[in-house]
C-alpha cells in the first residue's frame, strides 16, 4: 500500500480512473434494469429492481461499516462515550453484553450474503443481455464477467464505509440505521438458521484441544435443549439446501452461464467456496500471527514466506491484502450466486417436485446464501481462529496473498476512498481519539482498554477490519507529526507521574505498558519527522 490518499500523483491517477469505471458500471447496470434485462426487472418490474438494488447497497454499507465498529469498540470503556454518542452506547451496551458480539457476527455474515444475492437478482444481466450498443469486448468485460456489479458492490457498498468506520467507529455507529441492522443480525442468529456453525465451532475447539471462552454462565437444562434443537434443524436445512442446489445444477435449472456443463458448474461451485473459505480464514489468521514472535511465524517455509510479504516494510501489505481480498470475495460471491440461484423456464418441472411457492423461494438464491455463509465462510474462520499458523503453512495462502496485493495495486477500487472522503465530510465524522483519546490516554485516565476475550479460538471477531490497523485514510484534517509529537510527550509525562503514584503492581504494570506504547509511537513520529526533513532538504537542493 504505497499510494495512500494525499501522498502522490499516483493516487490521483488511480482515483480518477477508478471513479470513471464506477460511474460507467452504475450507468450500464441501471440501463440493464430499465431495459428489463435483469432477472427481477424482467420477472416483476424495473422500478422494484431499481429500488431494491440501491436499498441493498446502502444497507450493505451499514452492515460492513457496522462490523468494523462493533469489533473495534469492545475494549473501550463505554462510559467514555455514553453522553457524546448515545445511540452507539445503546448499541454496544446490548451488542457487547455476554456473547452477543459473536451472535451479531454470525447473523451479520448471513446478511452480507443475502444482500449480495439480492443485488445479483436485481442487477445481474440475463442471458444474451446487451445494453447501450456496447461492443462485444466491453459487454463481455463488464456484463458477462460481472465486473460492473463487483465494482458497484465493493466501492459503494463495502470499502468506503469500512475505511471510515475503522477510524471513526463512534460517529459511524451513532445512528438508528445501525441499531436496526444489529437487531436484524441478532434476530437471524436467534432463529437458529445458522446454529450448525456452533457444532463446527465445538468440533474445531476439540481438535485444537482448547476451550471456547464465554462471557456467560452455562446454559440451563431447557436453554440447552432449545440450543441443540436449533443445531439439529439448522443441520437439516443445510443438508437439504445442498441437496436441492446440486439437483438444480445437474438439471440445468440455475442461472449459470449458458454452455457451461453441469459437472463443471458443480466443480466451480465447490472450488469457489474453497477460495472464499481460504480468504475468510486468512483474514483471521493474519491478525492472529501479527501478535506472534518472528520465531513462531517462521515455523514452516510457507508461513515464513507469507509473513515476510505480509509484514514487509511498514506493514502496509496487511491493509493492502484486505482491499484485494474484498474484491476476490465479492467476485466469488457473485459467481456462486449465479451457480446456485435457480431459474425455472416456463413449462419445466420444479426442483425436487416442490410446490410453486417453495420454488419461488428457492429462486431467491437464499439456499445458496445459507450454504456459502456456513460452509464457505464461518467454518473456515473458526478453523483459522484455532490453527492460524497451520492456515498460513500452505502455498495456496501465499498465492492468494500475492493475488490480493496485485489486485489492490491496480487501484481499481481507489474510488472507494473518494466516496469515503465525501461521506466523511458530509457526515462530519471525527476520529475516535477526538472523543475518547488514545489507548495510552485512556489508560492514564484510569479507563484502560480491556479485551473482550483472552483467546480468539472459536470466535469470529478476527473477521472484521478493526480500528488500529490503518486502511488508507486521508490525513489532511488530522494533526501534523509535530502536533502528534507534542501530544505524545505530554502523555509520557503523565504516565511517568502515574507510575510513581501507583499503589499496586497491577496499576504499575498497566501504566508501564501504556508508556511502552507511547514510546514506540514517539519513535514512529520522530521517524516521520526525519523523513519530512530529508524531503525538505532534497527539495531545497533541487531549487539550488
Amino acid at each position: 500500500m504505497s499510494d495512500e490518499p494525499g501522498v502522490n500523483g499516483c493516487y490521483a491517477i488511480k482515483a480518477i480512473y477508478s471513479v470513471a469505471l464506477l460511474i460507467f458500471s452504475v450507468i450500464i447496470v441501471m440501463a440493464l434494469i430499465f431495459d428489463e434485462q435483469t432477472k427481477l426487472s424482467r420477472d416483476v418490474h424495473p422500478a422494484l429492481a431499481f429500488v431494491l438494488i440501491w436499498v441493498a447497497l446502502l444497507w450493505l454499507c451499514l452492515v460492513e461499516g457496522g462490523q468494523a465498529s462493533m469489533v473495534g469498540l469492545p475494549p473501550i470503556d463505554r462510559e467514555l462515550y455514553r453522553e457524546s454518542h448515545p445511540v452507539t452506547f445503546r448499541i454496544c451496551e446490548h451488542g457487547h453484553k455476554g456473547d452477543n458480539l459473536d451472535r451479531y457476527l454470525l447473523g451479520r455474515q448471513f446478511m452480507v450474503l443475502a444482500i449480495v444475492f439480492v443485488i445479483n437478482q436485481s442487477g445481474a444481466p440475463v442471458k444474451d443481455a446487451s445494453v447501450l450498443g456496447l461492443p462485444d469486448v466491453l459487454a463481455n468485460a463488464f456484463l458477462k464477467s460481472g465486473l460492473a456489479m463487483i465494482l458497484m458492490t465493493c466501492m459503494i457498498g463495502q470499502l468506503n464505509t469500512q475505511v471510515n468506520a475503522s477510524h471513526c467507529m463512534l460517529d459511524f455507529l451513532n445512528d438508528y440505521g445501525n441499531w436496526f441492522t444489529v437487531k436484524v443480525a441478532m434476530a437471524i442468529e436467534a432463529s437458529g438458521l445458522l446454529h450448525a456453525s456452533y457444532l463446527i465451532q465445538m468440533i474445531v475447539a476439540a481438535l485444537a484441544g482448547k476451550t471456547i471462552e464465554s462471557n456467560e454462565e452455562p446454559r440451563s437444562g431447557f436453554m440447552n435443549l432449545l440450543f441443540w434443537v436449533r443445531v439439529l434443524y439448522s443441520c437439516a436445512i443445510l443438508i437439504f439446501a445442498f441437496f436441492a442446489t446440486i439437483a438444480a445444477l445437474f438439471d440445468g435449472k440455475t442461472t449459470m452461464w449458458e454452455g457451461v456443463p453441469e459437472v463443471v458448474a458443480l466443480i466451480l461451485f465447490f472450488l469457489l467456496m474453497a477460495v472464499v473459505g481460504m480468504l475468510e480464514g486468512m483474514q483471521i489468521a493474519f491478525f492472529a500471527v501479527a501478535k506472534m514472535t518472528d520465531e513462531e511465524r517462521k515455523s514452516s517455509k510457507w508461513a515464513s514466506m507469507t509473513c515476510d510479504v505480509l509484514f514487509h516494510g511498514e506493514g502496509h501489505n496487511l491493509p493492502g491484502f484486505m482491499v484485494g481480498r474484498q474484491l476476490c470475495v465479492v467476485s466469488c460471491f457473485f459467481v456462486i450466486a449465479r451457480v446456485t440461484s435457480m431459474d425455472i423456464e416456463e413449462g419445466e418441472s420444479n426442483v425436487l417436485g416442490v410446490s410453486n411457492g417453495a420454488q419461488e423461494f428457492f429462486n431467491t438464491g437464499l439456499l445458496g446464501a445459507l450454504i456459502t455463509t456456513i460452509v464457505a465462510s464461518i467454518a473456515w474462520q473458526l478453523v483459522a481462529s484455532a490453527f492460524p499458523l497451520a492456515f498460513l503453512s500452505t502455498p495456496i495462502t501465499y498465492v492468494l496473498l500475492r493475488l490480493c496485493l496485485l489486485l489492490e495495486a491496480t487501484g481499481i477500487c481507489t474510488g472507494a476512498w473518494v466516496i469515503a472522503a465525501i461521506h466523511r465530510k458530509a457526515a462530519g465524522f471525527q476520529r475516535d481519539e477526538v472523543y475518547v483519546g488514545t489507548a495510552e490516554e485512556r489508560a492514564a485516565m484510569q479507563h484502560g482498554d480491556t479485551p473482550i476475550h483472552k483467546s480468539e479460538v472459536g470466535h469470529l471477531a478476527g473477521g472484521a477490519f478493526p480500528a488500529g490497523h490503518d486502511l488508507p485514510y486521508s490525513e489532511h484534517s488530522g494533526p501534523t507529526p509535530t502536533q502528534r509529537r507534542v501530544r505524545i510527550m505530554e502523555n509520557i509525562d503523565i504516565l511517568k507521574e502515574q507510575i510513581k503514584a501507583a499503589t499496586s503492581e497491577d496499576e504499575t504494570a498497566v501504566f508501564e505498558a501504556a508508556l511502552r506504547k507511547e514510546t514506540r509511537a514517539l519513535q514512529q513520529v520522530n521517524h516521520e519527522l526525519r523523513v519530512e526533513s530529508s524531503k525538505d532538504v532534497d527539495t531545497e537542493n533541487e531549487d539550488v
